[in-house]
């Protein structure tokens, strides 16, 4: 495993098939929700670029639209029909348009799609944050040993708070103002 520290520079945001007819079957979906509005709310405080795929829309519906809305106006979607965001042509240049080299990946179901793409970015050479309480499955056990397989893959798996704090790197400062009412909840 090749250690890194998460940094706001190097750092752009994953989420994955967040969707309307998805997130109401998920375990703790609301938890999932509520980590997820933290996460796009320090991605715009904090300038991260966000990134979004919806997997099949026209049957499983739009991203959530609490989640939708609170994203970042800069927000990009990507639309798929793999498991892997990876294995969807064009996907590469997505990501790699904002020439970061961290990924924070979340989202569901974290047995398939989530662990798809993540082994696969892993695998291309990137390096991986995931965001263990942004992610979900029907199964709370089949998304357990989905995060057991990315952390040894060589994922860092770690809170949204931890992800929030290194990104943010310190306190004192305007965003860190905006941001610490996301955690006094």
């Amino acid at each position: 495993m090749s250690f890194f520290r998460l940094r706001r520079n190097s750092a752009q945001f994953l989420m994955i098939d967040v969707q309307d007819r998805l997130l109401p079957a998920i375990s703790n979906s609301e938890g999932i929700r509520s980590s997820i509005l933290k996460l796009a709310r320090a991605s715009d405080v904090l300038g991260v670029p966000f990134c979004f795929s919806e997997q099949y829309p026209k049957g499983l519906g739009a991203t959530d639209e609490v989640i939708l809305k609170a994203l970042p106006k800069s927000a990009s979607r990507f639309e798929k029909s793999t498991f892997s965001c990876c294995d969807e042509e064009g996907f590469d240049g997505f990501l790699n348009l904002q020439g970061r080299p961290d990924t924070v990946v979340f989202g569901i179901e974290t047995h398939i799609c989530v662990l798809a793409t993540v082994l696969d970015l892993l695998e291309k050479g990137g390096r991986v944050v995931v965001a263990a309480d942004a992610c979900g499955s029907r199964s709370p056990e089949n998304s357990r040993l989905a995060m057991d397989v990315m952390r040894s893959a060589g994922a860092l798996v770690l809170p949204s708070e931890t992800v929030i704090y290194h990104i943010m790197e310190r306190s004192g400062t305007p965003e860190f103002k905006a941001l610490l009412p996301l955690f006094k909840e």
